[in-house]
């Protein structure tokens, strides 16, 4: 891992830069690749910058924090590179996944057609809000999703609009 740390318009402190080094290294949980960082240390009156540049395997991840501490500037960038490697990371992980899923659903396909996985069922927590119908379309055509789960405002049942094949809409009441 290459660190370095560039001052500008301040005199370089020992204890800042080993600071900042400090927290950057931590980065090395996150990464099995070589990395390099730069960290540009900026004081212009009382606004203290920290702006930090990693790149990674052909990869570069920049954050930039301005506080009234240089300490909690340095504290703050590395909250959002943090949040940035692990987004980065979980893109490369879902990549991967679906490229293993295909190849071994391809191979268990041929091999094994009569088994077949049971579907996962994932849960989604809606509040169902107090609308008409026609308000629930035109939530159901903002919000660009294929069904809408509301509460009837006439009825104060619960009610599903959906978006049909052929570009209409339905809607689901309960049956008295």
């Amino acid at each position: 891992m290459d660190i370095t740390v560039t001052f500008r318009h301040t005199e370089p402190m020992e204890s800042l830069k080993n600071y900042a080094e400090e927290k950057v290294s931590k980065l090395k949980k996150y990464l099995d690749y070589p990395m390099e960082a730069h960290v540009v240390l900026t004081v212009e009156k009382f606004r203290h910058q920290a702006d930090v540049t990693i790149s990674v395997n052909g990869t570069r991840i920049k954050a930039v924090e301005e506080t009234g501490d240089m300490y909690s500037a340095i504290d703050q960038v590395m909250d959002k590179i943090e949040k940035q490697i692990k987004r980065h990371l979980s893109k490369i992980r879902s990549r991967r996944s679906d490229n293993i899923k295909g190849e071994d659903t391809l191979a268990s396909e041929e091999a094994n057609s009569t088994i077949q996985e049971e579907p996962s069922i994932e849960v989604e927590k809606m509040v169902a809000k107090p609308m008409d119908a026609e308000e629930a379309a035109m939530q159901l055509d903002v919000m660009g999703r294929e069904f809408l789960v509301f509460r009837n405002a006439k009825s104060l049942e619960i009610n599903v609009i959906y978006k049909r094949r052929d570009g209409n809409l339905c809607l689901i009441e309960p049956a008295s």
